[in-house]
């Protein structure tokens, strides 16, 4: 028995704007949580504050994240995906092209809310943004799927605060399965990680081709 579907809000441009607005000031305080140095008091004091505005969100909550319609008419529903989501404060974000040839990169900063190892990226992050980067690959070659295998290779830890770069492409197909291959990057163009993934492409797509 499958789920009754959720309706999701449709948000204009000045919606989109105003709302990744306050994911980034969120974002930001997010991260000046982890480091601030004041006192107990200061601490609740704001906590206090922090509590009221999220009341004030509260109103009129909806049940899932809204969505953006493309130019295409195509549903947009990566507003609060967790790493190129702009308007999900914990999303980096990631900020995800492709290129003429089907190649998917990205330029992006970690800050220490995604601290593993001192210093360093945590690796279930890392494996987040490339499981995304691998699967925009797979969608843009035109056979998007399902994460049905991720393995990665940590070839050396992934530094927090300098520019990191995210690359991605499709490799093959064989009927529903797409494979596709990817990795991270350090400021020193030095590999950090390497991934492989295959996807499953939904059976919904494939009857919709024929």
């Amino acid at each position: 028995m499958s789920a009754m579907p959720v309706e999701r809000q449709e948000l204009a441009d000045d919606e989109v704007a105003a709302r990744a607005g306050l994911a980034a000031r969120v974002r930001e305080l997010a991260e000046v949580a982890v480091l601030t140095g004041v006192d107990a008091a200061e601490a609740a004091a704001v906590a206090d504050e922090i509590e009221a505005l999220t009341a004030r969100l509260a109103v009129g909550r909806r049940e899932a994240p809204p969505y953006v319609a493309s130019s295409t008419g195509i549903l947009e529903r990566h507003t609060a995906n967790p790493v190129n989501g702009t308007l999900n404060p914990f999303a980096p974000p990631v900020d995800l092209t492709s290129d003429p040839d089907g190649t998917v990169r990205g330029e992006f900063t970690l800050s220490p809310l995604y601290e593993g190892p001192p210093s360093y990226v945590h690796g279930g992050v890392s494996a987040m943004v490339l499981d995304q980067a691998l699967g925009m690959a797979a969608a843009v070659s035109g056979r998007p799927g399902m994460t049905a295998n991720l393995e990665l290779r940590y070839r050396r830890p992934t530094p927090l605060g300098v520019p990191l770069h995210v690359e991605a492409r499709f490799s093959r197909v064989e009927g529903r399965k797409i494979w596709a291959s990817g990795s991270i990057a350090g400021p020193d163009g030095r590999v950090t990680v390497e991934a492989t993934a295959m996807f499953i492409e939904p059976q919904r797509f494939v009857t919709s081709r024929h």
